[in-house]
């Protein structure tokens, strides 16, 4: 079967390999699009993840199918069923495990990371983490489930209410799910920051926006004025605006990937006057059957978000930024009639 292979750093070839064979607790799925994240950039460059990817390696933790097979001990899924899989596996045994904290584990494993994932026609993943989508989403859709929960499972950190104005730090793909999601859970007004005037003016058309700020331009977020801010970036500059636009007693999600050795600076008594809760946000514990919901529910449209969609020929293109301006990308690997 065909594959795209990261072979070491900055080196993705396409390679004829072997069908995985399945375990008695997977299943194998015949691969429909797999979405590339910020994640497979980092790993591409030879940088961490979720956890460390080491080549040779099948990237492609974002993804979508149909179940091909299933291992003898499978007994919640059937072949032909339009699965997505949420890619993160976890021990079960270390202290973070047992204290509720999952995405913390010690032992962390990644279908797309540590184990190779659906930048191939098949690949197989453990049935617990396999989950069926509805009816009325399509295999496209479902290939982002997995960012789409990382969302919601920030969101989740957070005390949100009706009454909370909230304001999203980046136009990225990332940052426009913020915007969908923050108003699924009942916010009644979310603001945007960015730095590309059509993708602002998009989500204040089609999405609600109230107003936005193109900071390129020179628009000035306005401070001390969100009860939550969503940080989308992982810019220092960025990180520091959150902070400073957050209101009395409001909420910042550093949802951001940062540098591993970034850094950015903060007034302390604006932290202690203000009261402010800066929260971290990783990965996507227990995320995804409200993922799906959300997609199902008609609450949720990526289709606008994802701007291109390409083979595998044409993603090395795409981590080389030789594609300009890409929103969301996925490949087409098997395509809707997987």
């Amino acid at each position: 079967m065909e594959a795209l292979v990261l072979t070491g750093k900055k080196q993705l070839e396409i390679k004829n390999i072997d069908k995985p064979e399945v375990k008695p607790n997977e299943v194998l799925i015949h691969t429909a699009f797999a979405g590339i994240c910020g994640t497979d950039h980092a790993l591409y460059a030879g940088l961490p993840g979720s956890a460390d990817a080491v080549p040779p390696i099948v990237l492609g933790h974002e993804n979508s199918g149909v179940v091909a097979e299933v291992g003898s001990a499978v007994t919640n899924l059937k072949v032909g069923d339009r699965v997505s899989v949420d890619p993160n596996i976890y021990c079960g045994q270390c202290k973070y495990c047992h204290t509720d904290r999952p995405e913390l584990c010690e032992n962390l494993s990644a279908v797309g990371v540590t184990r190779d994932g659906g930048f191939e026609e098949y690949f197989t993943a453990p049935a617990s983490v396999v989950y069926p989508i509805p009816d009325n989403v399509d295999l496209k859709s479902a290939s982002i489930v997995e960012p789409i929960s990382c969302a919601v499972h920030g969101i989740k950190l957070l005390k949100v209410s009706p009454y909370q104005k909230a304001l999203v730090i980046g136009d990225g793909f990332m940052g426009e799910l913020f915007v969908q999601i923050l108003q699924a859970y009942g916010i009644h007004q979310v603001d945007l920051a960015g730095i590309v005037d059509e993708k602002l003016k998009m989500n204040k058309e089609q999405f609600g926006v109230k107003n936005t700020y193109n900071t390129k331009n020179g628009d000035k977020i306005p401070a001390s004025t969100y009860d939550v801010v969503i940080e989308a970036v992982g810019m220092p500059q960025t990180q520091e605006s959150a902070i400073e636009s957050a209101a009395r007693g409001g909420q910042v999600l550093m949802f951001g990937v940062g540098g591993p050795d970034a850094k950015f600076e903060m007034n302390t008594y604006e932290v202690f006057q203000k009261e402010l809760t800066i929260q971290g946000s990783f990965i996507n514990p227990n995320a995804f059957e409200d993922s799906l919901a959300l997609l199902s529910s008609g609450k949720l449209n990526v289709k606008p978000l994802m701007s291109h969609e390409l083979d595998f020929n044409q993603v090395d293109d795409f981590v080389n930024g030789r594609l300009g301006v890409v929103s969301k990308a996925v490949v087409k690997v098997g395509g809707e009639e997987a």
